[in-house]
C-alpha cells in the first residue's frame, strides 16, 4: 500500500540489480504516459513512489511531456560507506577513492583525466576484487566544481551513464571537498544533475520516450 510500483531491473547479462537512478525515471515516466493513455485527459501525478530491491524511491515529476521528454527528480536516500577500498583501488594512483552505498555499491576513483582510463581494461580489474560485485567510477572535478563521470557497470560493463554512480560520485566528492551541494555530473550519455542534503541525495536528469515495442 505504500507505493504506486515495484521495480525488477535486469542487467544485461540477467543478474539482478538493486536500483538505478536513471531506469527509475524511465520507469516513471512509462507509468505516467500509461495511466494518460488508460484516462485520456487526466493530468500526470505528481510523483510515484516507487519500491526497489534497494528500498522506497519517490520520483517527482518536475516538468515535460509523458509521450516526449520528461524531466524527472529521484529522492535517492543517504549515501552510506560501502565495502572496504580493495588493494588494487588503493594502488590505482587516483588521489582520492571511496566506495559508496546508494542501495547498490559503487567504487570511485578521482583521476586526472578519466578518458585516459581504459575502461574495458581497469573496470573488470578492479571490480573483480569484490566477490558481489561493484560499479566503478573514474571521474575528474573541474574548477567550476562539475564532474566528468566515465562508468563500468557491474552486470552489464561500460555504460554511456548511471544515475546511482552519478550520485555516488557526487558524494565522494563532497565528502573529499572538492564540490559543493550541488554538482553537475557530465557522461557520454548526457547531463544529470546531483542535490545533497543532511541525510539524503537527489538526482535529476531527463527521460525521453524512444518506442512502445508489443512482444508477441
Amino acid at each position: 500500500p505504500a507505493n504506486d510500483a515495484q521495480m525488477v531491473l535486469l542487467n544485461s547479462d540477467g543478474s539482478r540489480a538493486e536500483i538505478s537512478g536513471n531506469g527509475i525515471r524511465c520507469m516513471a515516466q512509462a507509468l505516467l504516459a500509461h495511466a494518460i493513455r488508460a484516462t485520456p485527459g487526466s493530468a500526470p501525478a505528481d510523483s510515484l513512489a516507487i519500491e526497489t530491491d534497494g528500498g522506497l524511491r519517490c520520483v517527482e515529476l518536475d516538468a515535460g511531456d509523458p509521450s516526449a521528454t520528461m524531466s524527472l527528480t529521484v529522492e535517492m536516500g543517504e549515501p552510506r560507506s560501502g565495502p572496504p577500498v580493495s588493494a588494487a583501488a588503493s594502488a590505482f594512483g587516483a588521489s582520492h577513492v571511496a566506495t559508496v552505498d546508494i542501495g547498490n555499491p559503487h567504487l570511485v576513483l578521482c583521476v586526472t583525466d578519466p578518458d585516459a582510463v581504459e575502461l574495458s581494461v581497469e573496470g573488470p580489474r578492479l571490480e573483480a576484487d569484490y566477490p558481489a560485485g561493484i560499479n566503478v567510477h573514474f571521474v575528474s572535478v573541474d574548477q567550476a566544481g562539475e564532474i566528468d563521470l566515465r562508468v563500468w557497470e557491474r552486470g552489464a560493463g561500460i555504460t554511456l551513464a548511471c544515475g546511482s554512480g552519478a550520485v555516488a560520485a557526487a558524494a565522494a566528492a563532497h565528502g573529499w571537498g572538492l564540490v559543493e551541494r550541488s554538482v553537475k555530473v557530465r557522461m557520454p550519455g548526457g547531463v544529470a544533475r546531483v542535490g545533497i542534503a543532511d541525510g539524503s541525495v537527489r538526482l535529476t536528469g531527463p527521460s525521453t520516450f524512444v518506442a512502445t515495442v508489443t512482444v508477441p
